[in-house]
């Protein structure tokens, strides 16, 4: 065998194999690599995607709690306010039913005065006609009694 032939048979056979590769290998592994490198690019921009919508959904959320700590806020003075008007009105209520109290119990007391009066000058007007019949010597009749104890409450 000669090293010359063995050459140009192995060149021509790494021609054949080049060509070979270059048209049935090569196409579908460019091709994977291709489709691999977009789906790294497509996985890339979509963690990207991924981590803005992340911060706008921890802004959102930061957002909703400050707004919900915002609304807690006016309940509970809202709260304190109606707490405050509920105690205000029962006072009031209170006061009012104090003074009702008090005026009832002053009528009471000025009835009570004014039969104590009555009682009194009934005893007195009796305690009249009893020393006037000692004085006199004489009874009074019934009707005289009466009309005297009408002249004695006229004139008291």
């Amino acid at each position: 065998m000669n090293i010359n032939m063995t050459l140009i048979g192995q060149t021509i056979a790494f021609a054949i194999f080049v060509w070979f590769c270059t048209k049935y290998v090569w196409p579908p592994l460019s091709n994977a690599l291709n489709e691999r490198q977009k789906k790294i690019a497509d996985g890339l921009d979509a963690a990207s995607r991924a981590s803005r919508d992340l911060e706008q959904a921890q802004e959102q959320a930061a957002q909703t709690l400050r707004e919900s700590k915002e609304q807690a806020s006016q309940i509970l003075e809202q709260a304190n306010k109606r707490s405050a008007q509920i105690v205000e009105e029962a006072r009031d209520q209170a006061r009012a039913e104090g003074e009702r109290i008090i005026a009832g119990t002053r009528a009471e007391i000025e009835q009570e005065i004014n039969r104590a009066k009555e009682e009194l000058r009934a005893q007195v007007s009796h305690l009249a006609i009893i020393g006037a019949e000692r004085v006199l010597e004489a009874s009074i009749d019934e009707k005289a009694h009466r009309k005297l104890l009408d002249e004695l409450a006229a004139e008291l």
